[in-house]
């Protein structure tokens, strides 16, 4: 059973920078994708940015040259940096693992920016 546990969120103010882990352990794949995602308040979970085991990289527009996904080579963590946060980043982070009809979702993890 793979098991995904997030860490690094907190509050910052807007325009400064966090860094999300998200540990995975009990057999993680290197065909699998594996991404985060955010759900803002009232809002609906999005993807934030995803890595497939090819090392093919998304991104959602809003976060594009502000967030950087990566990975360790044996796939146990990923990590997003978030920089130039804004107050719209706000949400709870959900890390995803994916591989087939296997779909495993951390516990989250708040990030809050003020304005």
């Amino acid at each position: 059973q793979v098991r995904l546990v997030e860490s690094g969120g907190g509050l910052v103010q807007a325009g400064g920078s966090l860094k999300l882990t998200c540990s995975g352990s009990g057999g993680i794949s290197s065909l699998s994708t594996m991404g985060w995602y955010r759900q803002a308040p009232g809002k609906q979970r999005e993807l934030v940015a995803s890595v497939t085991g090819h090392g093919a990289k998304n991104y959602a527009e809003s976060v594009k040259g502000r967030f950087i996904l990566s990975r360790t080579t044996n796939w146990s963590a990923i990590f997003l940096q978030m920089n130039s946060l804004k107050p719209e980043d706000t949400g709870v982070y959900y890390c995803n693992y994916r591989r087939l009809d296997y779909d495993v979702w951390g516990q989250g993890t708040q990030v809050t920016v003020s304005s």
